[in-house]
């Protein structure tokens, strides 16, 4: 079994790389297949859910050259060419295990006119249903179907045709497999509520690239023309605001200094401020943003997740973590998804104090963390617990962490670098 090992007490203190952001890689990836035409992405993170990805597009026919493999802190060059879609089925014993995964029926629509793709997996965090996605197809003209766990959808017509589609609550998934399909549809589609999430619009602009008409990037209200046909293009994943607040968080509950280099402070305003009133310094240099820790103790804050540019769902576990050591009660209240604190039973075995009133977690905070052997349950539940364990006291294992390979790229060799006692043991990572 491989675990991670951590001795806690360490400040972090030096300069932690940024990497590409999954959440916006994966969907990046996904867009290669509306074109024929070669695809290249420059900064994308060397992670678990990006190679299973890989195997994904690749059943789909593209064929993928890892041009540079990221070594030296440097993100990974990737190119995507799909030449013809070999096969407009996603089967469940790909698409089970990575929920985004399910976004390919957006560019097989748009491209194929067809499309079987089960449905999806990934962490264990609330239902998250896919009628966002296939009302917005439906809407586009896509007959839809659900046949033994697949969703079957069908272009009767040849082509999609633009229309108005506007999403009851906003939803990321389903704005970027409506906004995918849309570029090729005839006639230009209107997306209302659609996310604002900073990955939307780094999604937006790589369409834009390759030769789509998207127009409102950054609101809740864009606009798609469509076009016959994408070309090829070369772009960046922009840095991981995910890991940027996850390490910024780290810095603080440590008592830390720590450049965070390539961060890009505009992308997480919301989980900077916060901070803030935590007690930290937040201060933005040319080339990243410096997080230092409270130069006293750590004071509560009450913290609602919204969806951007309000305070991220996924940065809830490691504020809750920071909050167990807070001079004070905190409340946090997840508005997101229902089934998110399942990290709170594995952060009162460091002899964290967190009570449940069914979405509002209320974390009375203590002076000392103690290690513990303790359970990852998903991707940043698992990382909410390493960041525990670099400020308890004594030896702490944290274990299932091929949760944390999905989303983290070689976190224990960056916090390594940065002072704190951390080890793979078990097993080496599998590139």
């Amino acid at each position: 079994m491989t675990q991670i090992r951590i001795l806690g007490g360490n400040a972090l203190s030096g300069e932690l790389p940024i990497s590409g952001a999954k959440n916006a890689a994966l969907p990046l990836m996904i867009a290669s297949l509306l074109t024929d035409e070669t695809l290249t992405l420059r900064n994308v993170p060397r992670l678990a859910d990006v190679r299973q990805l890989e195997l994904i597009l690749a059943n789909h026919g593209a064929e993928i050259v890892t041009l540079s493999n990221g070594e030296h802190g440097a993100g990974q060059t990737i190119s995507f060419t799909t030449k013809t879609i070999k096969d407009t089925c996603a089967p469940y014993e790909l698409v089970s295990a990575m929920r985004a995964s399910f976004w390919v029926i957006g560019p097989l629509l748009a491209r194929e006119h067809e499309a079987r793709v089960s449905l999806p997996g990934g962490c264990a965090i609330g239902t998250r249903p896919v009628d966002f996605y296939l009302d917005g197809l439906s809407a586009l003209g896509a007959q839809i179907e659900i046949d033994e766990g697949y969703v079957v959808a069908r272009v009767p017509h040849g082509r999609l045709v633009g229309n108005k589609v506007r999403f009851p609550r906003v939803s990321v998934g389903a704005t970027h497999v409506v906004m995918m399909a849309a570029t090729l549809a005839e006639g230009t589609t209107i997306i209302e509520n659609a996310a604002q999430e900073p990955e939307i619009g780094n999604l937006a602009e790589c369409l834009n690239a390759m030769g789509a008409k998207i127009s409102g990037i950054g609101t809740n209200r864009l606009i798609i023309e469509g076009v016959d046909r994408l070309h090829g293009a070369t772009f960046d994943v922009l840095p991981d605001r995910i890991e940027t607040g996850t390490y910024a968080m780290a810095a603080a509950m440590t008592g830390g200094n720590v450049l965070l280099r390539n961060a890009r402070a505009e992308t997480l305003r919301a989980a900077l401020d916060i901070l803030e009133h935590v007690g930290a310094e937040i201060s933005e240099a040319p080339d990243g943003v410096r997080v230092s820790g409270p130069t006293d103790f750590i004071r509560p804050v009450d913290v609602e997740t919204q969806p951007f540019p309000g305070f991220p769902t996924d940065l809830q576990a490691q504020f809750m973590a920071l909050m167990t050591r807070a001079r004070g009660i905190s409340k946090i209240r997840e508005t997101i998804f229902e089934n998110r604190f399942m990290h709170v039973a594995e952060l009162a075995r460091f002899g964290a104090h967190i009570s449940i009133d069914g979405q509002v977690a209320t974390v009375r905070g203590v002076e000392d963390l103690r290690g513990a052997q303790v359970m990852a349950t998903d991707l940043r539940a698992s990382v909410s617990l390493v960041i525990a364990g670099l400020a308890a006291r004594g030896e702490t294992i944290v274990n299932r962490i091929y949760h944390l390979d999905r989303g983290f790229e070689r976190l224990e060799e960056k916090l390594s670098a940065c002072g704190a006692s951390v080890e793979r043991i078990g097993a080496a990572h599998a590139d």
